[in-house]
């Protein structure tokens, strides 16, 4: 593989700098270093350059989706949400349940958890399927986890 393809391969290796080149915030040697990829910083560093020009601008667009919020989720065999079998559902649990149904999708989902996660908010469980995203916190969370969804829908990165 030449120089130039290993380095594309290593900046998609970090989704968040791939994001960063396309929306044109990255100082081009400071990512040649973060990469630690062989060879040359300087050409390494034109190489990321020439990578983030063919890369499409960065733009977010905001979703039609309605959030609410569901208290008192416990564990379950099935439910509100259920992966691999260890399910949430309604009843006397101490999990809140933020559903965002409309128009959401995967993208929707990863923006809102990369958000969650800069809040300190850490996700019990999450998923999205057809029309819904759901994300499942400790009750404690549920407000400050509302307001991140709710700002997410407003700005996804496409």
């Amino acid at each position: 593989m030449t120089q130039a393809a290993v380095t594309r391969a290593a900046v998609d290796e970090h989704p968040f700098l791939r994001r960063a080149l396309r929306a044109g915030v990255v100082n081009h040697a400071a990512a040649a270093r973060f990469l630690d990829v062989d060879g040359d910083e300087d050409a390494v560093a034109a190489a990321i350059r020439r990578y983030s020009e063919d890369l499409p601008e960065f733009d977010a667009d905001a979703r039609d989706a309605h959030v609410s919020m569901q208290s008192g989720l416990g564990p379950s065999d099935d439910g509100l949400l259920v992966v691999a079998g260890c399910g949430f559902e309604p009843g006397e649990g101490d999990l809140t349940a933020l559903l965002a149904s409309g128009d959401v999708d995967t993208q929707t989902l990863a923006s809102a958890l990369e958000r969650l996660h800069a809040a300190d908010v850490d996700p019990v469980a999450a998923g999205v399927a057809e029309d819904t995203l759901a994300v499942v916190v400790e009750r404690r969370d549920g407000a400050d986890a509302l307001r991140v969804v709710e700002d997410a829908l407003d700005a996804v990165p496409v």
